[in-house]
């Protein structure tokens, strides 16, 4: 990550330059979060539509898999958030 300019030393333009460039990469972050939530969002919507049919069929939908990573994850003993065990 780069450090941040000296401001005193930048001129008036220099720093609406900067305020413009920082502006517009702000603008590319939100823009890039607001599709990755909409993509999640339809993975989530489409994974409780499966799962309401595995219910609607009379499959199980929690598995042992499941209960053990929840007890996991309750007991402290799972890894943090995009981590592996």
């Amino acid at each position: 990550m780069e450090t941040f300019p000296d401001l005193g030393a930048l001129s008036d333009q220099e720093l609406k330059d900067l305020i413009n460039d920082l502006t517009e990469e702000e603008q590319e972050v939100s823009y890039r979060r607001r599709i990755l939530h909409g993509k999640i969002d339809i993975l989530r919507a489409e994974l409780v539509n499966r799962l309401r049919k595995k219910h609607e069929d009379g499959e199980s939908v929690i598995t042992g898999a499941d209960v053990q990573q929840l007890t996991d994850i309750l007991s402290g003993k799972a890894a943090p958030p995009g981590e592996s065990q």
